[in-house]
């Protein structure tokens, strides 16, 4: 018997050496190398991956019993058929030697998944041993549906997909010995005993024709084994893929789904401290102013309280608004769930922006603070050209920072500046005010990191700070399409 060649006899072989780039070749005409044969077999099994097939679980176990007992039955029914017809007329073998080859045949079944590989090479085994025995037995097609389901379960269940290219390589080996040796056996008997073969009709020989016949029959027995094998273990690898990437998928909207979360109740808060704190000072401010003057000033006091009801009445409207939009999702949900979408009335009105910035200046002037507002170019169109989420953002900034100034500031003016300039995508927003911080007022810092956030989400930025020549400043800019830009990075 020959044997493969070892790494050390593999680079004992003479080879050539190409001129040009020095690396050793192998001369013309040279066999392939049986270690690289190996190799590629153990690359198409899928020695390199690097998953794992679990093994069985406790239902398929119970499977395996089932199925090992349904094949316990077929290949008795199908061993008493053949002695029906005298296959067992000429065999030494007893009954219970018959049925003790058929059980244990059978038993194998039961560990094909939780040990595929030690099934695999038992039921070779098997079959070597009782094909040389009892050769009936194993003849009858449910005992040949055994060996290949086992051979199959062997190269579609093992964890270690190198040793199952050894085992499949050994099994060929062992298979292809044997059959040498029986047709070896057989010609040998005939010779000795003067037996002569009838002959047929063909183009070979009638021993080359049963060898043949016998060989390639073998080989898609054996062949297709391993082949369907190697299907069903790409087949539960894929499979594996593809529940991990939903394991992952999922994960991953969970985690998506709680930065929505918080990302709207950022949103939210924002809304909220704006609306909330902008109307709250602004009745504080006008309060105080009339309180001042009521006795003093009549007119001035009764234009105070009139600012304050605009204001509640605004706070009131905006807070409605908001709240709507929150529960408009909600709303539409329930409707559509009772059938009467079209019955539900959804508060539609729309945020405010630009064009509202001028009654904002307007409600911030008091008798000791003026406001006033300039934007350029001051064109609706312009205006109107900007993005809608861009004019609220632009808009909360304003109202963020003139609350501002009447909570924490001397100042006795603020200049709001709005330039838009549609050539570069560039909207600015500007609050400049005149006075210097009031002890004993600071806040919490919510309201700048409000505006910062509100900034940087619409692709822009923030500037806040104190001026050289006295006063504060708020600066914002945005693109006016709202549209965050993504810079290439460069390596």
């Amino acid at each position: 018997m020959s044997t493969w060649p070892t790494g050390q006899e593999t680079q004992a072989r003479p080879t050539h050496t190409h001129p040009d780039d020095g690396v050793a070749r192998r001369p013309p005409g040279h066999s392939l190398d049986p270690v690289q044969v190996l190799a590629r077999l153990e690359e198409l099994l899928g020695a390199e991956e690097e998953w794992e097939r679990p093994g069985p679980s406790r239902s398929e176990r119970i499977a395996d019993v089932w199925i090992a007992g349904a094949f316990f039955a077929l290949a008795t029914l199908g061993s008493e058929l053949l002695r029906s017809v005298g296959a067992f007329s000429e065999s030494s073998a007893g009954i219970g030697e018959q049925y003790a080859a058929v059980g244990s045949a059978a038993v194998i079944l039961l560990w094909r998944r939780s040990h595929p590989v030690a099934a695999a090479l038992a039921a070779t085994a098997h079959l070597l041993v009782v094909g040389s025995l009892v050769p009936p037995v194993v003849s009858s097609l449910p005992m040949q549906v055994i060996y290949f389901f086992a051979i199959y379960s062997g190269v579609a269940w093992a964890k270690d997909r190198r040793v199952a290219a050894y085992v499949v390589v050994g099994l060929a080996i062992s298979l292809f010995a044997w059959l040498t040796w029986f047709f070896a056996l057989s010609t040998g008997i005939a010779e000795l005993t003067g037996e002569a073969v009838a002959e047929g009709e063909g183009p070979v020989p009638p021993v080359v024709g049963v060898a043949g016949w016998v060989i390639v029959n073998n080989l898609l027995y054996f062949g297709g084994a391993v082949l369907l094998g190697q299907v069903a273990w790409r087949a539960a690898r894929r499979t594996a893929e593809v529940v991990d990437q939903a394991r992952t998928i999922g994960a991953q909207t969970e985690r998506l789904r709680d930065q929505a979360i918080v990302a709207e109740r950022l949103r939210i808060a924002r809304e909220l401290h704006d609306v909330v704190a902008h109307h709250i000072s602004v009745m504080g401010v006008q309060a105080t102013a009339a309180r001042r003057v009521l006795d003093t000033d009549h007119e001035s006091a009764a234009e105070a309280l009139q600012a304050i009801e605009r204001s509640s009445r605004d706070a009131v409207a905006q807070m409605r608004d908001l709240l709507g939009t929150l529960r408009t999702g909600e709303v539409e949900a329930d409707a559509g769930r009772d059938g009467h979408a079209g019955d539900t009335q959804v508060d539609r009105s729309p945020q405010p922006g630009l064009s509202d910035v001028r009654d904002l200046v307007d409600q911030a002037s008091t008798p000791t603070c003026s406001a006033t507002v300039r934007v350029m170019p001051d064109s609706k169109e312009v205006v109107d050209s900007v993005a809608g989420p861009v004019q609220l953002s632009a808009y909360r900034i304003v109202q963020e920072a003139l609350a501002n100034v009447r909570r924490h500031s001397t100042a006795t003016t603020v200049r709001v500046v709005v330039r838009i300039e549609p050539e570069v995508n560039r909207m600015e927003v500007e609050i400049v005010d005149s006075g210097s911080p009031r002890h004993g007022t600071s806040g919490t810092g919510l309201g700048q990191v409000g505006m910062a956030e509100r900034a940087r989400h619409l692709g822009g930025g923030l500037e806040v700070g104190a001026r050289r020549g006295g006063g504060y400043r708020v600066r914002a800019w945005f693109p006016m399409d709202g549209v965050v830009a993504h810079e290439t990075v460069r390596s």
